[in-house]
């Protein structure tokens, strides 16, 4: 495998991987109550930003075999567009990916396109957006002055998120599939709402992936372009 591709290939199976090794339960409070997907779908959006981002991050990839880093660049276009880049050092093994909201529109390595954003409430997390509950979810809620916290149940799976005020606010995601641990995301936020660092937690492989954000920034228009596949390098 290339540089390239190693380097990518790392971040996208850090992303695709199940979690919930060694995590404790997620602190989801008693009392949840029955709440409607409209409701739920108005909290989501509220989590997201109203206007073209310019989002920079370092990026750093562990497991118990290995570990990698670098650097990447999301071009997020509300409401839920995203340019997705990413370097390893000295920029080797850069790769770019287009995300239109729940979908992967397109992945350069090409290959690398289904190992992309396998689960969508996660990888929005790591931003510090969540994403509205799939129709025909039953959703539940509880709400006060510290923490608001949401339950989407669709089937066996299950999203949960957790959204902790105060002087240091959180976003924490967990994603069960058929009744098993898939994903755990813990996001610090501004006091904006701005992500500011985030983790995901993988068990199988156990492995883990910090993005710390140093600009989240108001963008002016991005190039047309931005969205289009890049043209394979010349050979």
């Amino acid at each position: 495998m290339t540089r390239r591709l190693r380097c990518f290939s790392i971040l996208l199976t850090t992303l695709a991987g199940a979690c919930g090794g060694g995590l404790a339960p997620l602190p989801i409070p008693t009392g949840l109550a029955p709440a409607t997907l409209d409701v739920a779908a108005r909290w989501a959006d509220s989590t997201r930003p109203v206007e073209q981002r310019d989002i920079r991050f370092r990026w750093k990839f562990q497991d118990e075999h290995s570990s990698a880093g670098g650097r990447g660049r999301a071009r997020l276009n509300p409401p839920d567009s995203l340019r997705f880049d990413v370097a390893g050092p000295l920029g080797s093994g850069h790769a770019a990916a287009f995300v239109a909201g729940d979908t992967a529109l397109w992945a350069e390595p090409e290959e690398d396109v289904r190992k992309l954003v396998p689960n969508y409430p996660l990888f929005w997390a790591m931003l510090g957006i969540a994403r509205s509950p799939v129709p025909g979810s039953v959703v539940r809620r509880f709400s006060d002055a510290a923490i608001t916290a949401w339950q989407f149940a669709h089937g066996q799976d299950t999203v949960e998120y957790v959204r902790e005020n105060g002087a240091a606010p959180r976003l924490l995601a967990e994603v069960r599939q058929g009744g098993k641990r898939l994903g755990r995301v813990e996001t610090k936020l501004s006091p904006d709402g701005l992500a500011v660092s985030s983790r995901l937690t993988v068990v199988h492989p156990a492995s883990r992936l910090d993005l710390t954000f140093y600009q989240n920034v108001k963008a002016r228009p991005f190039a047309p372009d931005t969205w289009t596949r890049p043209a394979p390098p010349a050979r």
